[in-house]
């Protein structure tokens, strides 16, 4: 009977016995215990709708997750007989201060919280909760997890006025078994659906969530690989991150493959301390032990510094478009491209960070190997833009001339108007172009709207089911309704051959212009020089004239020849291209069909009213 007694005996270690004893939440239960939170958050007077809702609870659930996190970590060391270096230190663990149900509460907590020096939960004094979490920065080395929660919680502030409710919000959280994987996966779904209502609840939560659809999309026919890297620069809540580990998760098999997957694999970036934590929440609750998110500008980097050893070999990203960055953020960017345009500043990064292919890899990079290796292939990008991206001019047509020129733009997918309701109507596309240009050929496919439907909305969203056709069509290719294609290397060509004329007229114009210089300088000095004799200076002044004259008609010439030529050769540059077999519609038809096709049903209602008068006047009859 003593033996059967034994197992009892681990009870005694409090941190065993609460992993051992934790109760599974259902997944009726965890739901409606999110549900009932949210409840409380809506009393409290100080939170503005689910836009300031979610961000609390996010950071809430942020330290439950961090303790049940460290609280597996620390048994793990205890078991192995190592010491534990925690990342957050007592007194501020949430076990410390949370985990009581009767714990400090009202006036007491808030202060807790957001004071900068306070009386803590064990009586002590020293500084509050927040403060000391963004002290943390300082304590470690870059990248560490005390840094992580630092940029967590740089930006962050309690917006609850009511310490009474922020308790209740705090034992609620307390119910979830961060260190129990049916929960986390459960908790995940709950958390995208929070995220898509906060979207849908302002207008600027849009630019951190793209709809799930055109993410799994993009992740899919992009097909990250273990042993690949993958950067999103402008990362915002994480969803490409996300759907790539899910991706990418199923081709683990071995424990080395996992540390790949863990630890070398997926790359993000975000300037805005909100979806910063939403992202680190996001992937950490998907299953990704320690997310490596840069807090900060992706475009404050100067692009010409990017080596090889810094380039990825997936990009996936829907970049923000529609904002503007400072002077200081265009000069990390070459001359002739410069432009205060954000997409188009991200285009080009995204194009900089892209692997080349035969380029030496970083030693380490992708399946954990140490010999040194080069890259087989060019790196490739799925990439959201705006409609103003593949029409734009000017700067926009010179970045799109080296994309094309250096990369293989192989695919837009040209997705309906309202995909990104309520946050945009513009209507955007899906670039998908790889290292290792020049572009020869490029593919359109026009995802198509259901039948009966004039656009998508918020409340009726696009479905992933519907890029089934074009998940078919992608290995398959073939011209039809929805999918055509264009010779982008004849067109080049084409447009070269036509504007070379034009451009070899400009430029001996130039080099005429050029060639003045010379003797206008000479009779300029001869004016200077000449002494007294009043016929010859003015014959002097006559022969500058001349020579100026023909000089600046030289440059006249060489302006309107350049011209001629440039409106040869960058149209083709315009990628908003119309589906030639689509039915036109009445913004694309010309005015005089239209004319022509009213007066047609004019004649055919005038027939029609023709046969029923005749009708009705031989039943009077």
């Amino acid at each position: 009977m003593a033996i059967t007694a034994k197992p009892v005996a681990p009870e005694k270690n409090p941190r065993l016995a609460r992993k051992a004893k934790a109760p599974l939440t259902t997944r009726d239960n965890l739901s409606a215990l999110i549900g009932t939170a949210r409840k409380i958050l809506r009393k409290d007077k100080g939170l503005n709708g689910d836009v300031d809702r979610l961000p609390l609870l996010t950071w809430v659930m942020f330290l439950k997750f961090l303790d049940d996190l460290e609280a597996v970590h620390e048994e793990e060391s205890e078991l192995d007989g190592k010491p534990y270096q925690p990342i957050i230190e007592a007194p501020y663990r949430w076990r410390d201060w949370a985990a009581r149900e009767d714990g400090i509460t009202g006036d007491e907590l808030l202060a807790f919280i957001g004071q900068e020096q306070t009386v803590r939960a064990d009586g002590s004094s020293g500084q509050g909760l927040f403060v000391y979490l963004r002290s943390l920065a300082g304590e470690s080395e870059k990248g560490s997890q005390r840094e992580v929660v630092a940029n967590v919680f740089k930006g962050i502030q309690n917006r609850m006025v009511s310490g009474y409710l922020l308790r209740d919000i705090i034992n609620k959280i307390h119910g979830i078994h961060f260190s129990a994987s049916e929960e986390i996966h459960t908790l995940s779904h709950l958390y995208e659906s929070m995220l898509r209502e906060m979207r849908d609840a302002a207008g600027d939560s849009g630019e951190f969530y793209t709809p799930r659809p055109v993410v799994r999309f993009m992740v899919q026919v992009s097909d990250p690989r273990l042993g690949e890297t993958i950067l999103d620069p402008a990362c915002g809540t994480g969803g490409f991150l996300v759907e790539a580990y899910d991706h990418i998760a199923p081709q683990v098999s071995t424990p080395e493959q996992r540390r790949t997957l863990q630890r070398a694999s997926l790359y993000g970036q975000e300037a805005k301390p909100l979806p910063y934590m939403l992202a680190q929440m996001n992937l950490l609750l998907h299953g990704l032990e320690a997310p490596q998110i840069a807090y900060g500008n992706t475009l404050e980097r100067r692009v010409s510094e990017i080596g090889h050893s810094e380039r990825v070999d997936v990009i996936l990203t829907n970049p923000p478009f529609g904002g503007e960055e400072e002077a200081g953020i265009k000069a990390n960017f070459p001359p002739n491209m410069q432009t205060a345009e954000t997409a188009l500043l991200f285009l080009q990064y995204i194009m900089r960070k892209l692997r080349v292919a035969g380029a030496p890899l970083p030693r380490g990079a992708g399946m954990g190997e140490r010999v040194d290796r080069s890259a087989e292939r060019g790196g490739r990008a799925a990439v959201v833009v705006p409609n103003g991206t593949l029409f734009g001019d000017g700067i926009s047509a010179v970045i799109k001339e080296e994309m094309l020129k250096e990369f293989r733009l192989h695919t837009i997918v040209r997705l309906p108007q309202g995909v990104f309701a309520p946050y945009t109507d513009i209507p955007a596309n899906l670039l998908f172009f790889e290292r290792g240009g020049p572009t020869d050929t490029i593919w359109y496919y026009e995802l198509p709207l259901p039948e009966g439907r004039k656009k998508y909305s918020k409340t009726a969203p696009l479905q992933f089911e519907e890029f089934a056709p074009a998940q078919a069509w992608w290995n398959a290719r073939e011209e039809g309704p929805q999918a055509w294609k264009v010779d982008f290397a004849a067109k080049r060509s084409a447009a070269i051959d036509a504007a070379t004329p034009h451009w070899q007229r400009a430029e001996a114009e130039r080099t005429a212009a050029l060639a003045l210089g010379k003797p206008i300088r000479e009779v300029e000095q001869g004016i200077a020089t000449v002494n007294g004799e009043k016929g010859n200076k003015s014959a002097l002044q006559e022969r500058l004239r001349t020579l100026k004259a023909q000089q600046q008609n030289h440059e006249q010439t060489a302006k309107s020849a350049q011209a001629e030529g440039d409106a040869l050769y960058w149209p083709i540059y315009n990628l908003d291209q119309k589906n030639p077999h689509a039915k036109a519609g009445l913004e694309h038809a010309d005015p005089k069909d239209l004319i022509a096709r009213m007066r047609g049903h004019e004649a055919e209602v005038m027939r029609l009213l023709g046969e029923i008068e005749t009708l009705v006047n031989e039943v009077e009859q």
